[in-house]
């Protein structure tokens, strides 16, 4: 029975985590969503669809425009979005990750698993939102904020919980 219980506990602090990240992302996207993305001109599609293999003078440039819109698109709304998406879920993250901290020190476990676990998977998405952002500076600074956090959580979690269990048995 004492097997089944951990294995268990072990299901749902992962569920947990995943339910977190879920909630926290889905957050994210509704009160946050994204810009629209430049449509393909229904003319571009429409000379695409013809059966011609060399396009046409008119498809390149209606192409060529496309191509700039979609560029603009991705260096001034979407980059800026997925770094702000990134210091959204980074922020989400870390504060996760204290409250795992909070909830471990009141003997809660469980939950402080779950919830540790929710906070490093935000960590993981915040990351690669960062990346997504393509500003070096800033995925610079989301991985050290995320190493840091990584760290101290591990030192606190692992090490000083080890170290106190070991003085009191004394």
């Amino acid at each position: 029975m004492k097997q089944d219980n951990k294995i268990l506990k072990l299901v749902y602090t992962f569920f947990l985590g995943i339910i977190i990240a879920l909630f926290i992302g889905f957050g994210i996207n509704t009160f946050y969503p994204s810009p629209a993305e430049p449509q393909i001109p229904e003319r571009l599609n429409t000379l695409n669809n013809t059966m011609s293999k060399t396009p046409t003078d008119e498809q390149i440039t209606l192409q060529n425009q496309y191509d700039k819109t979609r560029s603009d698109f991705e260096k001034n709304k979407m980059n800026p979005y997925n770094r702000n998406v990134s210091i959204i879920s980074l922020s989400a993250a870390v504060i996760l990750l204290a409250l795992s901290l909070f909830l471990e020190k009141r003997n809660i476990k469980v939950i402080s698993d779950g919830i540790m676990m929710g906070g490093l998977f935000m960590l993981i998405y915040s990351i690669g939102r960062g990346v997504a952002s393509k500003d070096n500076k800033y995925m610079f600074m989301a991985v050290s904020v995320g190493l840091i956090t990584v760290v101290y959580l591990g030192y606190h979690r692992f090490v000083d919980n080890n170290t106190s269990k070991k003085k009191s048995k004394k």
